[in-house]
């Protein structure tokens, strides 16, 4: 599975922007989907996830009400909306794929990232 995540770029806070992270050469059907970030000078952590069977969701406390992740199977996609970013949302975005629990240490593959940046 390759994947290319898509989506990051400059914003003001209180802004919003859409992540989409989207996968060739498998389908991500019975793949679970995670979103991390990582921060300058800071280690990658868990922002969101998403089964691949019920579509339960989970979310960092940091970020919970203000992002929702979803997916479209049939488009072999999963997205991250944020809303009402926030400076301590700045950070290079990436998303994984795995059979696993959604950790940092578990992805089976991971997109290439993408840039966020929120200005104040």
């Amino acid at each position: 599975v390759q994947l290319q995540a898509s989506g990051g770029g400059l914003v003001q806070a209180g802004g919003s922007l859409r992540l989409s992270c989207t996968a060739s050469g498998r389908t991500l059907s019975n793949y679970n989907m995670g979103w991390f970030r990582q921060a300058p000078g800071k280690e990658r952590e868990f922002v969101a996830s998403i089964s691949w069977n019920t579509g339960s969701t989970g979310y960092a406390g940091s970020v919970k009400g203000r992002f929702t992740i979803s997916r479209d199977n049939a488009k072999n996609t999963a997205n991250l909306q944020m809303n009402n970013l926030q400076p301590e949302d700045t950070a290079v975005y990436y998303c994984g794929a795995t059979r696993g629990v959604v950790t940092t240490t578990t992805m089976m593959y991971w997109g290439q990232g993408t840039l966020v940046t929120v200005s104040s």
